[in-house]
């Protein structure tokens, strides 16, 4: 399949000249995790493809420690800019980071003129990236990576109003604020005034996240994510611990790590699950793909997701995949089809819907290979990338 891969690449048969965007992102892939910001570092080789050369600025506040670029990634020039720790610290750590680079850019700008500034999230590199625009004549656009469009779920009080305020201008001054789903536009569109929105899906690289062979041995289940609440890891395991009696070879692998690990560890012991779960904590992007080749169920029940790329990725791996109703993968998942959905927070739908997954190993296949028909159908790295130069060449015009 993979042999046969259209990649939806077009700039070859043309020439076109060569546009310098800038982007300025707090998610990138470092030395010691090269997930970290994979889905900003990933789609830029194909967007290359594509006649855009790319300077990559990684911001990170001082108090966050000094970090190292990770070589597997686009290099990046790495900014440890002043910023206020605590509620107060985002809605102003765009203006101590616009004076921070404000130097650095206009030099860059000299050099080579930069056309566009894509802004990854509108706190800080948005509002960065506009007051750059304001400054320099650059236009830009912002991508909203999750739910929280505005910040205000996750800083509180009068300084998430004033999340609110910042962001709504940056979302007014750009040229386009680009979306990771229709669930992340609603959320945008629904606390600002009229914007320009565009929906520019995640992708994945199906060569990386490829199935293989049938997996001997006993059946796993999979999950990938931060050992945060919302992710669903409780509803996980509890769904685990009611069936267990039924499918005495079926193990649990979570990959991820996070403030919830000890707790879910308890949680397993007190479930009778201990010696089947194995917390895996982070894995870098060559082991979480072979995890996924070789489980028998990607099972994610987050209650709060914007897209969710590691659905995709097990999706592209030709797993049978369960998330939950009424996120961003919702547009991607056709409930039966090519994946599964349950409510969020439901224990006996979850259960069930893994039970019925693992006792129909027919169902199981063609459920994985309709995931990674959807997959190389629209939401590979090189169709993010197609998506993305439209806009940019859209908005440098």
């Amino acid at each position: 399949m993979i042999a046969s891969l259209a990649i939806p690449v077009k700039a070859c048969a043309e020439t076109r000249r060569a546009s310098h965007v800038l982007t300025l992102t707090p998610f990138y892939p470092i030395r010691s995790d090269d997930a970290q910001g994979c889905f900003v570092a990933e789609p830029l080789r194909w967007v290359e493809r594509l006649d855009v050369v790319n300077t990559v600025i990684a911001v990170r506040p001082f108090y966050h420690g000094r970090v190292g670029a990770s070589r597997s990634a686009v290099p990046a020039r790495w900014s440890h800019f002043f910023s206020l720790p605590g509620g107060l610290g985002l809605p102003t750590a765009g203006a101590f980071l616009y004076a921070h680079i404000l130097g650095q850019v206009r030099a860059l700008h000299r050099a080579k003129p930069i056309h566009l500034i894509h802004a990854h999230a509108p706190l800080p590199c948005g509002h960065a990236a506009a007051l750059l625009s304001h400054e320099l004549g650059i236009p830009f656009v912002v991508t909203v990576h999750g739910l929280d469009a505005y910040s205000t779920r996750q800083v509180g009080g009068p300084a998430g109003q004033w999340c609110k305020r910042v962001t709504q201008w940056v979302y007014s001054s750009a040229r386009q604020v680009i979306c990771i789903s229709e669930k992340v536009r609603a959320q945008v569109v629904e606390g600002s005034a009229p914007v320009n929105t565009e929906v520019v899906y995640n992708g994945v690289d199906p060569q990386v996240f490829a199935p293989h062979g049938e997996r001997p041995g006993s059946d796993v289940l999979l999950s990938v994510g931060g050992l945060i609440p919302i992710k669903g890891h409780e509803l996980l395991l509890r769904a685990f611990g009611a069936i267990q009696h039924r499918f005495p070879d079926l193990s649990c692998d979570i990959i991820g790590d996070g403030p919830e690990r000890s707790r879910l560890s308890a949680l397993a012991a007190e479930l009778n699950l201990a010696g089947k779960t194995r917390f895996l904590g982070r894995r870098n992007r060559a082991q979480v793909a072979e995890a996924m080749r070789d489980c028998t169920i990607f099972a994610l029940p987050s209650r709060y997701e914007g897209l969710g790329c590691v659905y995709l990725e097990a999706m592209s791996a030709g797993k049978p995949v369960i998330a939950c109703r009424g996120q961003g993968i919702e547009e991607v998942i056709l409930h039966g089809s090519n994946g599964w959905l349950v409510d969020p927070g439901d224990v006996r739908g979850l259960s069930a819907a893994i039970s019925e997954l693992l006792e129909n190993a027919h169902r199981q296949r063609q459920m994985g290979e309709a995931a990674r028909r959807t997959i190389l159908g629209g939401f590979t790295l090189a169709h993010q990338a197609e998506g993305l130069v439209r806009v940019y060449r859209e908005c440098a015009a």
